[in-house]
């Protein structure tokens, strides 16, 4: 049995190798010309929590709730990279520190700018799922 296993196991990984050809190595010019989709980086954890503030903000748990503002963070992620995300929501939120501890998140140029698409984007997936 193991003197028909060897010859076997050779054959396969000869025939299943990494075989490169001049076309396939080539990429294509489509390929290259389409832009690369934005990757779903969202953990679970912080669309649910996402949708459960959404939820208590508008009306609390139904169908049509749930749905729309599932549907909210998902438009919101097609906007934002969950880096570009993150940073805007804890800008937003800190921004209401008091004093100088605040300025760090309110004044920065970045904090604007990440605060600004946020809101942007928020208000475009509000008018895109239906939530009044």
């Amino acid at each position: 049995m193991k003197n028909f296993l060897i010859p076997m196991l050779s054959a396969l990984v000869l025939l299943g190798g990494c075989a490169v050809t001049e076309d396939s190595a080539k990429p294509d010019a489509e390929a290259a010309a389409a832009p690369a989709p934005m990757i779903n980086d969202y953990p679970t954890r912080d669309r649910v929590d996402y949708v459960l503030e959404c939820v208590a903000k508008h009306g609390g748990l139904t169908y049509i709730s749930q749905y729309a503002c599932g549907c909210k963070i998902d438009k919101i992620a097609e906007k934002l990279s969950f880096a570009e995300y993150e940073a805007a929501r804890t800008f937003s939120q800190m921004q209401k520190t008091a004093g100088e501890n605040g300025a760090a998140f309110r004044d920065p140029k970045q904090s604007k700018e990440l605060r600004s698409r946020l809101k942007e984007a928020e208000a475009e997936a509000e008018k895109a799922c239906f939530i009044k």
